[in-house]
């Protein structure tokens, strides 16, 4: 402990200091949704980067790869300068924006519950912002090693501090509502591609030239779109003081002595004690199991739409394997579409899932997660072989709406379990099990195709088997989320330690002089708000817009 600085040092009085964004009496907590999502549109681009691998594929080429010999490895890759990368060889970036979201949040995560929102939102805007300029410098010199270091690996810091940054202080500023308000942040990230990537894709027109694809400017003018969101977000950011709370809202009542206790605790856990703890590793198989099933059907939505129905999606009766060029790139087209309609459903489950565990806990709600998930991964096989389309895309809808509310769900459920304290710093370390799901859910669905093809199974039935494996996996989850109790009290803080925690997170009561006020709607500025929510409202509008049209390809 001796070697963190007292809160009161003079370095701690600057404009980023978690004591400058205390808010004061009257200041209206709906202000603080739009920071948050104002800087999870902006990473949630790391699930639209795929829109640049086409492009850089043929950055030396232009109209064409310009293939590397067969003595360039991958290492070489890094440094060659004269013939075109692999798609595969770029994925890598991928791969460590999450790989670095979850390690620098598990990492992080106790330093920004000290510091607060706005020196790490300032900080994940620098990383995010910077390793995206350090990538054009990269794309400009053909160098990969410049875009890993970059965006994948700067700007994986960013993404993991920006994406818990407003954990905390939502659910502190809705202590009455933490699905919800996790949900509305969270639900952000989920559509940042969909704003980001026809962005980036009218960069690229706009920019390319006779002998540039455009990916270079592109990456400078988005990163510095994204500067002015983020940092907006950030210094907008403000934290309630400690004694809080909303109109007329109560805490639940302690139960009495001898009383098993309910699933909202009263205490708070250290993050450092929480690799001890039951409780901690069961919700992290939760998450794991429920993000592992869906993320692998994300990465195969479109090739797995294709080869189950091939003709019919066109009208056309005939199996994928014999469909020609033309008719291959219709369903394409319309495989494109389902997958724009299962972003929908993951962006929409995130806040209507969070929001509704709000009312039913979340326990129950991810016992709905697992149960019905389940049933609908087991039905998928007898609607392909049907040939019920209806079903088999309203299956996915359904399952990838649970795909995103389990991410958005999961603050609260922490914040049930282990407190408020810490909670930011908790749900840092439990995204490792999302950088895991990010392994474990491809590599099945993938293997399991290539495997079952090499056996010659048909194209249209080599999803079955994985289906049902899925399904298992939620059973796992299922089991684990039964198995969650409320922890132990011995595990939580005791006063003298919650005290000397707050005050190494400046926490601070609201002035004496003001009184241990409350904050309503109607006590600040109404076009206030209006503004702040339309600044990250008609963005986000737009993505729905431009989706939209993709949708509507899918069902004409």
């Amino acid at each position: 402990m001796s070697s963190i600085p007292h809160p009161d040092a003079g370095a701690a009085r600057g404009w980023l200091a978690k004591e400058r964004i205390i808010a004061p009496p009257g200041f209206n907590r709906w202000l603080v949704p739009p920071a948050a999502l104002a800087i999870h549109l902006c990473i949630g681009m790391a699930y639209g980067f795929s829109v640049f691998w086409l492009p850089l594929s043929k950055a030396v080429g232009i109209q064409a790869p310009l293939a590397c010999g067969p003595e360039i490895g991958f290492w070489q890759e890094l440094f060659v300068s004269h013939c075109d990368w692999k798609i595969s060889t770029l994925g890598w970036m991928y791969t460590l924006f999450f790989v670095l979201l979850g390690s620098s949040a598990a990492l992080w995560g106790g330093w920004l519950e000290r510091v607060g929102p706005r020196k790490a939102g300032v900080v994940s805007a620098v990383c995010w912002c910077g390793g995206m300029l350090l990538s054009a410098l990269g794309v400009h010199l053909h160098q990969f090693w410049l875009m890993l270091l970059g965006s994948g690996v700067i700007g994986g810091i960013g993404l993991g501090l920006g994406y818990i940054s407003p954990v905390s202080t939502l659910i502190k500023w809705f202590p009455d509502r933490r699905g919800m308000a996790t949900g509305m942040a969270i639900m952000g990230f989920g559509g940042g591609a969909m704003i980001g990537s026809p962005l980036a894709a009218e960069l690229m027109q706009r920019f390319a030239t006779p002998s540039d694809v455009g990916v270079m400017p592109t990456f400078v003018v988005m990163a510095a779109v994204y500067f002015v969101f983020m940092m907006g977000g950030a210094l907008a950011y403000r934290v309630p003081a400690s004694n809080w709370a909303p109109p007329g809202w109560a805490p639940p009542p302690r139960p009495a002595a001898g009383v098993a206790s309910s699933m909202i605790t009263h205490g708070h856990v250290h993050v450092r004690k929480v690799w001890g703890i039951p409780q901690f590793w069961l919700v992290w198989m939760v998450l794991c199991m429920n993000v592992s099933a869906g993320i692998g059907v994300i990465g195969m939505a479109s090739p797995m739409l294709q080869e189950v129905f091939g003709g019919r999606l066109i009208g056309v009766d005939a199996r994928f394997g014999e469909l020609d060029k033309v008719q291959l790139a219709a369903i394409a087209g319309v495989a494109a579409g389902f997958t724009a309609l299962l972003s929908l459903f993951n962006i929409g489950g995130r806040f209507f899932w969070a929001s509704l565990s709000d009312r039913i806990g979340r326990k129950a709600t991810y016992i709905v997660f697992f149960v019905l998930g389940g049933a609908l991964y087991v039905s998928v096989p007898g609607s392909a072989g049907a040939g019920s389309l209806l079903l088999f895309v309203a299956a996915f809808c359904v399952i990838l709406s649970m795909y995103g509310g389990g991410f958005a769900t999961v603050p609260a459920y922490l914040a049930d379990l282990f407190g408020t304290q810490m909670v930011g710093a908790i749900h840092g370390r439990l995204l490792t099990a999302w950088a895991t799901a990010g392994i474990l859910g491809p590599v099945v669905v993938n293997y399991m195709r290539d495997w079952q093809l090499g056996l010659g199974i048909p194209r249209e039935q080599v999803y079955n088997q994985t289906m049902y494996i899925l399904a298992g996996m939620l059973v796992v989850g299922l089991v684990c989320n039964l198995l969650v109790r409320p922890v132990n009290p011995k595990h939580f803080m005791d006063e003298a330690e919650l005290a000397a925690e707050k005050r190494l997170a400046r926490d601070r009561a609201i002035a004496a002089e003001s009184g241990p006020g409350t904050m309503s709607f109607h006590d600040s500025s109404r076009l206030l708000v209006v503004l702040a929510w339309a600044a990250v409202g008609i963005p986000l509008a737009w993505g729905v817009y431009r989706t939209g049209l993709s949708v509507a390809r899918f069902f004409h």
